[in-house]
């Protein structure tokens, strides 16, 4: 998790229910409907609760898709990032560039499976955060998590071989429970790799008032199989995820 998306994304989800219902969710209803696991994909997941709300008919999908992306992108989403004025422009980043240098210092390899689209991912990652063609599988690339198909295909391509006995140790962090099921998932089509789930509960709810949200939060994260839960995003450093991985470098 390398940005917040809460006045980009998640709101760009909030305007496009709006747009079709008259009825904008509240933040609590959209962190309930992703800690069910199944709601990763954003488009699905404002359908998803025009269906609850009653809306009837549901949109088309790649309407709906079109409504979105307005809000989010502000223009073209293939087109010049320059010319975007939507709700991209308000992710505040959680991390620098600096975090991924002393990973590899560290011997870390390190990549992105992401839920965006590609051009939202390597926007931030090759734009604002400056990297070198990151390694990374975005929307469309890989299947939806929570299948494991990215995180592995990913994972061993970092590696240089295929995961299973013998193959370095892998960590994976995201902030939902498609995340943690994600690396549920992978341990059971890797069977003997070490996989780790770390998580986050997002920025939104360490808002000064919402400890006991973030607490729920938090325990739905847990449930579903998070290995270690990260305060913040601050607190992830690179010697306490090879203290977590078993000292070694890792891919």
């Amino acid at each position: 998790m390398i940005r917040d998306v809460g006045g980009s994304y998640r709101r760009a989800l909030r305007e496009t229910v709006h747009h079709y219902s008259g009825w904008r969710p509240r933040p609590d209803l959209i962190d309930a409907l992703k800690s069910e696991g199944h709601w990763n994909n954003d488009w699905q997941a404002a359908q998803e609760l025009l269906r609850r709300r009653g809306q009837s008919p549901l949109p088309k999908y790649d309407d709906l898709v079109g409504v979105f992306s307005r809000f989010y992108f502000g223009g073209d989403p293939y087109g010049d990032p320059a010319c975007w004025r939507g709700f991209i422009r308000d992710e505040p980043l959680l991390v620098e560039a600096d975090f991924f240098a002393r990973l590899s210092e560290a011997g870390i390899s390190w990549g992105f499976v992401s839920g965006a689209e590609p051009s939202s991912a390597r926007y931030v990652l090759s734009q604002r955060l400056a990297l070198v063609d990151p390694p990374l599988l975005a929307m469309g690339e890989a299947p939806d998590k929570p299948d494991p198909t990215g995180l592995v295909q990913l994972a061993e391509t970092l590696a240089g071989q295929a995961l299973g006995p013998g193959a370095p140790p892998v960590a994976y962090l995201g902030d939902t429970v498609a995340d943690v099921l994600t690396v549920r998932n992978a341990r059971r089509e890797r069977p003997g790799q070490r996989l780790i789930s770390l998580a986050v509960a997002p920025p939104h709810l360490h808002a000064p008032g919402l400890a006991k949200q973030r607490s729920s939060y938090e325990a739905a994260l847990l449930e579903a199989g998070a290995d270690r839960l990260i305060p913040r995003m601050a607190a992830l450093q690179p010697d306490l995820v090879l203290a977590w991985l078993g000292g070694g470098p890792t891919g």
